[in-house]
């Protein structure tokens, strides 16, 4: 007959002489190989960052002349408006297309397709060219009946426009890519948030407005903060147009001048990372918000919140 052996004890019971077992020294596990490789990629750093300061081509004289000049910060301010405006465009046409892609209408569902298939099979670079061609494609249009009266129309040639027709390509091209990412959001709702919409009475514009499309930002607003920060760098695309006002655009032409275009491409650099920094906080603070209730850890807030209605709770 085999005994079985006694429960150890749990290490603060005391034993038979009364006296508690010694506690358990625990050794952090050591990693030697994160602190060579650190090392390793700070000697790099620090080569690199003495090669580039005793390198004479790099100009650090000019590119500290020119980093905060009058025409690169109006560049960076033309450069923040065109994002702004043509990201709007993107964002507003991309819901529109997406929403249209989810129709059950199928002529919808097709116009939607083909301007996605169209937008996204084409280089952007390739769009802007044919948007700054515009004038010579169409030389003047013409408003009113076909073979009857014209109420006016529009020199296109006379025009200067192409502030309008930078935000027009960019626009047009990141609406096709937003198309899918609120697409991709929409899908990620539950069905039962749709039916259960159609049960209260809610027409399908209804339920995409009040229902999905709050629920659907969390899955939304991350890429759509990457496609702001990669629509900032392709505005240097512009210069297709041509509008050399922007940030790229006026590095270039004045380092077409003093014909060094190494530091000026490091002043445009420069500031590209300044305002991407920037819009990366901002992106931060955004998804921060619309992933309240994502997570089951409690906010500072919340918990706060929860502790002030215990306590009332306890008063009463």
């Amino acid at each position: 007959m085999t005994q079985t052996p006694p429960a150890p004890k749990p290490p603060d019971e005391a034993g038979p002489d009364g006296t508690a077992p010694e506690a358990i020294k625990a050794v952090p596990l050591r990693h030697p190989g994160q602190w060579i490789a650190a090392a390793i990629i700070l000697v790099l750093v620090g080569l690199f960052v003495y090669g580039a300061a005793t390198n004479d081509a790099y100009k650090w004289r000019t590119y500290a002349d020119y980093l905060f000049d009058t025409r690169i910060i109006e560049a960076a301010g033309w450069t923040l408006a065109l994002t702004v405006c043509a990201m709007i465009l993107g964002v507003v046409l991309g819901v529109l297309l997406a929403v249209m892609r989810l129709s059950p209408n199928p002529v919808l569902r097709t116009v939607a397709w083909v301007y996605l298939w169209i937008f996204r099979g084409t280089p952007v670079y390739v769009q802007l060219v044919l948007w700054g061609l515009f004038g010579s494609i169409y030389s003047r249009i013409d408003v009113g009946v076909p073979f009857g009266p014209q109420f006016f129309h529009i020199d296109v040639q006379t025009i200067n426009a192409a502030f309008l027709f930078a935000i027009i390509g960019l626009g047009l091209n990141e609406a096709a890519y937003m198309a899918e990412i609120v697409r991709a959001g929409i899908s990620s709702v539950n069905e039962g948030q749709m039916e259960a919409s159609v049960a209260l009475g809610m027409t399908w514009i209804q339920t995409m407005r009040r229902v999905v499309l709050p629920q659907a930002m969390r899955v939304i607003i991350p890429p759509t903060g990457n496609e702001l920060i990669s629509m900032l760098k392709t505005t240097s695309l512009v210069t297709a147009i041509p509008f050399s006002l922007e940030l790229y655009g006026r590095q270039r032409d004045i380092s077409s001048l003093n014909f060094q275009p190494i530091p000026m491409l490091l002043v445009a650099s420069t500031w590209y990372l300044a305002v991407t920094s920037i819009l990366m906080i901002g992106q931060h603070y955004l998804e921060k918000h619309y992933s309240k209730g994502a997570s089951r850890m409690l906010s500072d807030d919340q918990l706060a919140e929860l502790a002030q209605a215990e306590t009332l709770e306890g008063g009463r």
